[in-house]
């Protein structure tokens, strides 16, 4: 029998001492957590929540190199993750330093998409994984730290005058938090090779908040994207494939936040066309 193992992640707020005294607070991603688990838990997935102050890094890369560790081939990994996206310069390519590196906002740092890719090419070939990302800027790994920022987060004032609040760390707190540990950051990069170099031998298949360029709204009870989610979900009567999923979600949402679809690693059809949060 196939084995499930689920992550949840969901912040609310992070450490200000880590972050340029910014604490990022947002309201509904522990509601998103909660929801995605409740799914999860009805599917037969052995579940992990970490919500706020139990986010750190350290957790959440735990909790996915331990379950890499207990699933073989044919098994589920399930990760969602709701809080802010950020980015950091991508130190990788020393023929592109203008181009960033995609992060998750844990508690205490950033987690890179290089550490994260690292963690997914730890998993067994033939091991199916599927990452539910509700943040911005979270369509795939790569976007330029130079680009434009939308208007409402190139600064914190602005980000905190929105209501809701959209979840992508502001512009100048991304480049302050950058400067006070580059060290930290580059480092994590040197040890972990780019995204971009990685082919994971399991299947990873991420359906996104938004594009690469947009932002994700939160909300009161959940995060936008997460909120339709839920819709199409319906308790599980949705019946269709992985990126008929992400379209038919797509499809509820406004044009200015459209959900990606983005597989990784070893080909698998069977696995893409198959049910969502189907652990058989």
């Amino acid at each position: 029998m196939a084995r499930g193992i689920s992550l949840h992640i969901g912040l609310n707020r992070v450490d200000p001492a880590h972050y340029d005294g910014w604490d990022g607070a947002l309201t509904a991603c522990e509601f998103d957590a909660r929801d995605m688990e409740a799914i999860a838990k009805r599917n037969g997935f052995a579940t992990t929540t970490l919500m706020t102050e139990e986010a750190t890094a350290d957790s959440v890369l735990t909790a996915i190199a331990a379950a890499s560790e207990g699933l073989t081939s044919g098994d589920l990994f399930l990760c969602s993750y709701s809080g802010h996206g950020g980015q950091v310069p991508d130190r990788n390519d020393e023929g592109e330093e203008d181009r960033s590196d995609e992060t998750w906002v844990a508690y205490d740092r950033q987690i890179v998409d290089d550490e994260l890719y690292a963690h997914w090419g730890r998993f067994a070939p033939g091991a199916r994984i599927f990452v539910l990302s509700d943040s911005c800027h979270s369509g795939t790994v790569a976007r330029r730290i130079d680009a434009e920022v939308p208007d409402p987060v190139s600064t914190r004032e602005k980000a905190a005058a929105e209501s809701p609040r959209y979840r992508a760390m502001p512009r100048d707190v991304m480049i302050a938090t950058y400067r006070a540990n580059a060290d930290v950051y580059d480092q994590i990069q040197q040890q972990a090779p780019g995204a971009e170099h990685r082919d994971p031998k399991a299947t990873v298949l991420l359906i996104s908040g938004c594009r690469d360029d947009q932002l994700s709204l939160d909300g009161f009870s959940n995060g936008l994207f997460t909120e339709n989610l839920l819709a199409v979900w319906n308790d599980g009567a949705w019946e269709g494939g992985y990126p008929e999923f992400r379209e038919t979600i797509r499809a509820r949402m406004p044009d200015r936040q459209q959900p990606n679809y983005y597989p990784v690693g070893a080909a698998n059809p069977e696995f893409e066309h198959s049910k969502p949060f189907t652990i058989g």
